[in-house]
């Protein structure tokens, strides 16, 4: 059997398993469930989709390119896809680490502010990987795209927050 032959049935292994935990997860084992907030969680929605897409790009550039199969270095447009993921990680957790705070914080704005944030946060990135492979200059515009909200929505919530306490 092949390289390609071995990663797909691993794949196709894998898929079963995962059947197999929905299944357990969903419906044989039963937790209760706690409150939580809706709008926080689905805010993530975004970011996870486009990280998504980045790991299963860069999948499919190592699963067809012989060069890079077993695991070598990236290069070319395969190594800006690990460049832009990366990056996209990074700031997902910064995200994970500042706007539910923020959701928060700011009290009646906050859910429908943080979900505005997940829809632009992939569209941004979008923007990014999209301007990191015309040029690598034009990926400046998602980057802040991404960026700029986050510190922006966390210093507002700050404010807020000592406001209510003045």
């Amino acid at each position: 059997m092949g390289k390609r032959g071995q990663i797909l049935l691993g794949m196709a292994a894998g898929l079963l398993w995962a059947f197999g935990v929905v299944y357990v997860g969903g419906g044989v084992v039963q937790l209760p469930v706690f409150a939580v907030i809706p709008t926080i969680l689905t805010a993530y929605l975004g970011p996870g989709l486009v990280c998504l897409l980045m790991v299963a790009r860069l999948a499919q550039r190592r699963f067809f390119d012989d060069t890079i199969i077993d695991g070598e270095p990236l290069t070319g447009a395969a190594a800006i896809d690990q460049r832009v993921l990366t990056n996209t990680v990074e700031q997902a957790v910064l995200a994970l680490c500042l706007w539910p705070a923020a959701a928060i914080l700011l009290g009646n704005q906050g859910p429908g502010t943080i979900l505005v944030l997940g829809v632009a946060f992939a569209l941004a990135r979008v923007a990014f990987w999209v301007g990191y492979h015309l040029s690598p200059p034009l990926r400046a515009f998602g980057f802040a795209a991404t960026f700029y909200p986050t510190i922006l929505v966390t210093l507002w919530a700050l404010v807020a927050t000592v406001e209510t306490w003045l």
